[in-house]
């Protein structure tokens, strides 16, 4: 059987110092939204309740039917809302590496992860009610969506999450270069677990939904 992280590695792959332009299809998501310090005990607890519901579904698949998949890496989106902002429904993502100057606790995040097929609602639900003993606080937070980014550049970058803001830059001067817009919200994926990675070797592909 094919591995979703197979069939889509090129959006889970990125080149420090060189801007990629993709186009990611409709993906079955588990994620949390919620608003606060990225180091405070909420995010921390959406990344704890996806790893868990991600893995306990993996299991039950292999359990059930044999298939082995694998867990594919955390993500996040990230903006904040301006007040007076013209569209509230509309993101302010322009300059991202901007929100050093907006407190954190304003900050605004959807935690998430792709479940790959076979896995469906169904299976997340399963999944859900067996992680119960756990008693984990975000459990009932997370919801299951299906979800189509679309086109898309992106870029990785190496080292700290405070030094994203020249690659972001040089990111965003790409999509100006290419005669294109950023459009949506500020995409980050964490290659391997950030939990167990030094500051130095994270790994974060930036990506910007493009128009």
């Amino acid at each position: 059987m094919s591995d979703l992280r197979e069939d889509i590695a090129v959006l889970y792959k990125g080149r420090k110092g060189s801007v990629d332009f993709v186009d990611v299809p409709l993906l079955l998501f588990a994620m949390v939204r919620g608003q606060g310090d990225p180091d405070g005990p909420a995010f921390a607890e959406a990344v704890q309740a996806l790893f868990t519901i991600s893995y306990a579904a993996h299991f039950g698949l292999k359990k059930r039917a044999g298939l082995a998949t694998k867990v594919m890496p955390l993500e996040a989106l990230w903006w904040f809302d301006e007040p007076g902002h013209a569209d509230p429904d509309e993101p302010v993502t322009a300059g991202f590496g901007g929100l050093s100057g907006v407190d954190r606790e304003s900050w605004r995040w959807q935690a998430m992860m792709v479940q790959p097929e076979p896995i469906d609602e169904a299976m997340l639900e399963r999944a859900r009610e067996e992680s119960r003993a756990k008693e984990l606080p975000a459990l009932d937070l997370l919801q299951f969506e299906r979800w189509e980014e679309g086109r898309c550049a992106q870029t990785l970058h190496v080292g700290p999450y405070a030094d994203e803001g020249a690659t972001i830059a040089r990111l965003d001067a790409a999509v100006v270069e290419a005669g294109l817009k950023v459009r949506g919200r500020h995409h980050e994926i964490y290659l391997g677990d950030p939990r167990r990675s030094a500051p130095d070797k994270l790994r974060t592909l930036i990506r910007h939904p493009v128009v």
